[in-house]
């Protein structure tokens, strides 16, 4: 097996038993994004030599710790993207947009912090549809990301290059927000994992914001294992969002037993594709055999009403939010321009 299709367990165990350094996996990865990306656009090109020597000081002191016999997180060392709504200090963050194409981070977003302290390795920052307003990452201003397994295809959006890049290889796990299924829509395009957290489990400080009453970060990786792994650490309560809640039990596992699940009559209705219905309920027979209690359920209003909801809530607060963006505070009022496209 080659370095780069490795889990977060087990390069965790083949750093700390030295079969291979945390230089040796980043350059690995670094150079599979040189080779890779120009025809999958998972990432965006800025600041590329500036991540890459921080990445590479970064999985220096990793390796250093190791061979101190220095105890290390589980996440140390472990390459990961970052989608590029989400700040990452003296980095540039343009949410896909033009607007922002010079804007540099002052600061790091909460879940970043939490990263850089757990010794995760980022190497770059992912393409997405702009301010996240899409679902294919056709709609980036800086082109389009595609899917890894069919490059005539989309890998879903808005987290499409994130889910692009874990899909590709080209990262252990990454980060992306979902509003309304921009981490579990891309996630099923790619063939990978991703979860949306409960909303106020994981903090949006330092998220370029879209709807804040439902964007939340959330992990994409190639298992549940490792999406768990990376929500443990970006988890919890944060003074600086004052919507974040402590999160204190994510043991999934010990949890099984006791489930109640509900299944949604109404979403087993004429149109739904024999593929997914058939995998849907292998899923939840997977859950009923370790000990979980299955019920129909009935979810009327929902089913009707919620997507209209959804196109009242997320466009009112959308608008809000990027009003921010008007020229005047960001972008071109530092500079000359004709216009904002």
């Amino acid at each position: 097996m080659e370095l780069f299709e490795l889990n977060i367990k087990q390069i965790h165990r083949g750093l700390v038993n030295k079969d291979f350094s945390a230089v040796e996996l980043t350059k690995v990865f670094t150079e599979r994004i040189k080779s890779e990306n120009p025809r999958i656009f998972a990432y965006l090109d800025f600041d590329r030599e500036k991540i890459e020597s921080e990445s590479f000081s970064k999985a220096k002191e990793v390796d250093d710790l190791i061979s101190q016999k220095k105890e290390i997180p589980l996440l140390a060392g472990i390459p990961c993207a970052i989608k590029d709504n989400i700040l990452v200090k003296d980095v540039r963050c343009t949410a896909g947009s033009k607007i922002l194409e010079n804007y540099v981070a002052p600061y790091n977003a909460t879940v970043i912090k939490k990263l850089k302290e757990n010794k995760a390795i980022i190497l770059g920052k992912t393409n997405l549809d702009e301010f996240a307003m899409g679902s294919s990452t056709e709609y980036s201003a800086f082109g389009p990301s595609r899917n890894p397994y069919d490059l005539e295809r989309v890998p879903g959006g808005s987290s499409g290059g994130s889910a692009a890049a874990v899909a590709a290889n080209l990262a252990v796990f990454a980060l992306g927000s979902d509003t309304g299924g921009s981490v579990r829509q891309p996630a099923g395009f790619c063939g990978i994992a991703g979860l949306k957290p409960t909303y106020g489990a994981v903090s949006r400080y330092g998220l370029i914001a879209m709807a804040s009453s439902l964007d939340q970060i959330g992990p994409l990786a190639k298992s549940a294992e490792d999406v768990e792994i990376v929500f443990d650490a970006i988890k919890g309560k944060d003074p600086l969002d004052s919507t974040s809640v402590e999160f204190r039990n994510s043991n999934f596992k010990l949890l099984t037993s006791k489930l109640r699940i509900g299944i949604p009559k109404e979403y087993f209705i004429k149109g739904i594709d024999p593929e997914v219905e058939k995998n849907i309920k292998n899923s939840v027979k997977k859950f009923e055999d370790q000990g979980a209690k299955i019920e129909e359920i009935s979810l009327p209003h929902c089913t009707d009403y919620a997507l209209a909801a959804y196109y009242l809530i997320m466009p009112s607060e959308a608008s809000a939010n990027l009003a921010r963006y008007d020229g005047i505070k960001y972008g071109f009022s530092l500079k000359e321009a004709e216009d904002l496209r």
